[in-house]
């Protein structure tokens, strides 16, 4: 069985109007406080929200469990500061976001303009563990046409600036203004993969490795492919839900390879 772990971005809020509020930078000062070297919470590019991320599990009762764990503690430090947490992947109502504090973060502004000042949208991204950078874009070669449906299923985001978008997920719409966003092609190997991200790199299309947006990648940081392109779900169970059928298009992916298919 293959372990799964979720990353959630959350909308933090006036807990009466909704408006988001820029007090990410506060809440993880409390965070810090309290977890030291093991912080549950990090930020994200704009100040108005925040990411959690469980462990790795391979059961989806103590996925469930985890995610709604983070999400507690993401109101009760938000609630600390006067502000709630809401499970949106764009705000209902008009805001003007605040970056997040950083090099890293003054970099992406000065290259990437109003793309980076406008772009607060929330995602939920699933991590299925793979074998291999060779089983991991065997996958992402054959889950590609089933990446709309998790999309369609996840969809959280209607609104935009107080409009009504006419899309069920406009963060879709948005996040697909970076240069790396969206589909990709068929790679056939790791390396046609590595290729293609050091080309990115190399024509200084993208920062840095952190800027691989693709529907689905091989992680950074871990031995899996991570699926993003999801909106957050505004219900635990769906997020979830979303993960389980991650796992199960993986695991299917990786043995349609095995088999020659």
């Amino acid at each position: 069985m293959r372990s799964v772990g979720v990353e959630e971005e959350l909308l933090l809020v006036d807990p009466d109007s909704g408006e988001p509020r820029a007090v990410a930078g506060t809440v993880l000062a409390l965070e810090d406080l309290a977890r030291g070297d093991d912080p549950e919470l990090e930020k994200e590019l704009q100040r108005e929200q925040l990411e959690t991320a469980t462990r790795p599990t391979k059961d989806m009762t103590d996925l469930a469990a985890e995610v709604r764990r983070r999400r507690a503690t993401a109101v009760e430090r938000a609630g600390a500061v006067g502000a709630a947490v809401a499970a949106l992947a764009t705000s209902p109502l008009p805001v003007d976001p605040s970056l997040s504090a950083g090099r890293r973060y003054r970099r992406v502004a000065e290259e990437f303009g109003l793309t980076a000042q406008e772009q607060l949208t929330c995602g939920c991204h699933v991590h299925v563990s793979v074998e291999s950078d060779e089983e991991g874009v065997a996958v992402l070669d054959r889950i590609r046409p089933w990446l709309a449906p998790l999309l369609a299923l996840s969809a959280n985001s209607p609104f935009w600036q107080g409009h009504d978008s006419g899309y069920s997920s406009y963060r879709s719409q948005v996040w697909g203004r970076w240069p790396s966003a969206g589909p990709v092609e068929v790679f056939g190997g790791p390396e046609r993969y590595h290729a293609h991200v050091r080309q990115l790199l190399d024509t200084r299309t993208l920062l840095d490795k952190g800027m691989i947006y693709f529907d689905a990648r091989l992680s950074r940081n871990y031995p899996t492919v991570e699926i993003r392109v999801s909106d957050v779900c505004l219900d635990p169970d769906d997020t979830v839900l979303v993960a389980a059928l991650a796992r199960g298009l993986v695991d299917t992916a990786a043995r349609d390879w095995r088999g020659g298919r």
